[in-house]
């Protein structure tokens, strides 16, 4: 037997929609949940100053000696002994080698007898020449025999100027066995012992240099060079008037010498293998403690950074599109900023672009902010003013 199919049950239409409004009441009760706002992040921040700033530009620098002579043996002979004590301070004409003086004292005898002879033969050509004169005049005697005595007691004088030149050669090679020292400053070692026999290849006894005062040689890239003509083209940088710079010397251990100096020497000439430009700091060094050749860092100082925007420097980070910073906006939250930096200052960048005085930069918990994010300031500072940062950088490297 066939089953009979189900009945189709109609519902009507008002039904229908009483269904549909009770499931959209029913929607309506139950409100989609919204995500928890974020907690404001806490940050350290500054606002952004634009002052002057000295700024200063550091190179790496070797000493050297402002007057450095070779003491030599004049003559040759033999060197009877070392005068000075090897590395000490000498003074300009303290004696520092005697040679043996006998041969040329000897010389020095002979000479002198040489010119006796003949001023003695002079005095008897004058006396000649003082007879015939009177005598020519008369005609008792020809005029031959008065210019043979005028010969005569010509050819005498100059014999005796000649031995007088000889004296004085004679003395004066003497006078170079005693070797003294043009100069005051630091004496370096012997290079001949007493008793070796000194001529023209082993004249060169040692060396003495002058150490107050004292250079300090450096160089200049041409890349810096044309960076700080552009900078000053741009209004940026002021430079001192008539290149008046001072410079500063920072040792090996980081300490500044007392002394300052200035720049007293640019060499015109580039120099192709470095790529560089010679200049030279002329230092005070009354107590010798600069000795010659020793690397420092000469801290050249004068020029004047106009409208400087400084930011510490762990405020600053890089990404992918370069440096950048964190600002807080109006409505205190954070945001990204690219910026452009210089080179650096103490513990801080010097910012060129993309910062303007009165904005506020994030400089403690950057690291914990994404853009958009809520911040709420801990401790709200000031650009640091020179006084607060060693003006020690300028062309150092920048940290990545």
């Amino acid at each position: 037997m066939t089953p009979l199919p189900p009945r189709l049950v109609r519902v009507p239409r008002t039904a229908c929609a009483f269904l549909a409004c009770a499931a959209l009441l029913a929607g309506c009760g139950r409100e989609a949940p919204k995500a928890p706002e974020a907690a404001p992040v806490e940050v350290t921040v500054m606002t952004v100053q634009a002052k002057d700033t000295p700024v200063s530009y550091e190179y790496v620098g070797q000493t050297e000696s402002s007057h450095q002579v070779q003491i030599r043996a004049r003559v040759t002979g033999f060197l009877d002994k070392r005068v000075y004590t090897e590395g000490s301070a000498v003074k300009a004409g303290q004696v520092m080698f005697q040679q043996d003086p006998k041969p040329y004292q000897a010389q020095l005898n002979a000479a002198l007898g040489a010119l006796a002879e003949q001023q003695a033969r002079l005095t008897t050509a004058n006396d000649n020449l003082a007879q015939v004169k009177p005598l020519a005049a008369a005609n008792a005697l020809s005029q031959k025999d008065l210019d043979d005595a005028t010969g005569s007691q010509q050819a005498a004088a100059a014999a005796v100027e000649t031995a007088k030149a000889n004296v004085e050669t004679a003395r004066l090679n003497l006078g170079y066995t005693t070797i003294t020292t043009p100069v005051s400053g630091l004496s370096s070692f012997a290079r001949v012992q007493d008793g070796a026999y000194v001529n023209a290849e082993n004249s060169l006894l040692t060396y003495v240099a002058q150490l107050d005062p004292i250079w300090v040689n450096f160089t200049l890239s041409e890349n810096d060079m044309l960076s700080i003509k552009d900078e000053e083209a741009k209004a940026r940088l002021r430079l001192p008037a008539k290149g008046e710079y001072v410079v500063e010397v920072v040792l090996a251990d980081g300490s500044v010498f007392p002394e300052k100096g200035k720049i007293t020497f640019a060499n015109a000439d580039y120099n192709p293998q470095t790529g560089s430009f010679l200049l030279r700091a002329t230092i005070p060094n009354p107590n010798g403690n600069l000795r010659p050749g020793v690397f420092v860092r000469a801290r050249v100082l004068g020029a004047v950074r106009l409208n400087a925007i400084l930011v510490p420097q762990q405020a600053v980070l890089q990404g992918a599109k370069g440096h950048f910073v964190v600002v807080v906006d109006k409505d205190s939250k954070a945001q990204i900023r690219g910026v452009q930096v210089g080179p650096w200052y103490g513990n801080d960048w010097f910012i060129t672009e993309g910062l303007k005085p009165g904005e506020v930069v994030v400089t403690d918990g950057v690291a914990r902010l994404a853009p958009g994010m809520p911040v709420k300031v801990a401790q709200a500072g000031a650009a640091p003013t020179p006084a607060e940062a060693p003006a020690n950088t300028g062309n150092t490297e920048k940290k990545k």
